[in-house]
């Protein structure tokens, strides 16, 4: 009986074990995840500002008003900033 007792424990330490490798792959997987899920996030970020870059782009050479243009060149300031602090963020 002594010996079952031992065993026992044995297994009981094994399963524990078991279930916290188990938490941490899950703890992992979770955050390659989320890694994941922001690299995409960022990744249609940049897609997007380099769409509206390459819209003011054209409004800028199809622009006869010294005003409008005024505003879009900051436009287009602003975008690539955007573009750079994301860039920065990335790595």
């Amino acid at each position: 009986m002594c010996q079952a007792g031992i065993v026992a424990r044995g297994w009981e330490s094994k399963s524990v074990e078991a279930q916290m490798e188990a938490a941490e792959d899950r703890a992992s997987l979770a955050n390659r995840r989320a890694l994941a899920d922001e690299e995409i996030r960022l990744q249609r970020e940049r897609e997007s500002l380099e769409l509206s870059r390459t819209r003011v782009l054209q409004d800028i050479a199809s622009s006869a008003n010294p005003r409008y243009r005024e505003v879009l060149e900051r436009s287009l300031g602003f975008l690539d900033d955007k573009l750079k602090a994301l860039a920065a963020a990335k790595g």
